[in-house]
């Protein structure tokens, strides 16, 4: 039983990056997509880490806007939330280059 619930599980990632691999061979660009299907990311494990870009890019806003200039903490929560088999480096790269979340990346671009 088991092993037909991990065979379920495998035949959905193939799904979700099918539908990723469609969307990458339309506009090339869309490095994080790629940065998915690499890592073998899940559709949770991506809507994990967009939640949290939304969470920190609402923090990194509201911060600014108290006058903040320092956003290591934000870049540091962002890294200790992200799944071990990603690079934060490549995470923020990938994102700039698709054009995700461009203030919060771009910060964090400045501290890489």
């Amino acid at each position: 039983m088991k092993d037909l619930e991990n065979l379920w599980e495998k035949v959905r990632l193939l799904e979700y990056h099918q539908k990723l691999l469609v969307k990458l061979t339309k506009n090339p660009e869309l490095e994080f997509l790629r940065l998915i299907i690499e890592n073998g990311l899940s559709e949770q494990e991506v809507e994990d880490i967009l939640t949290l870009c939304d969470k920190l890019n609402k923090k990194y806003a509201d911060q600014k806007a108290d006058g903040y200039l320092y956003f290591h903490p934000l870049l540091e929560e962002f890294t200790d939330a992200l799944p071990t088999n990603l690079d934060t480096q490549s995470v923020i790269k990938a994102c700039i280059t698709q054009g995700l979340y461009m203030p919060l990346f771009q910060e964090f671009s400045k501290y890489l």
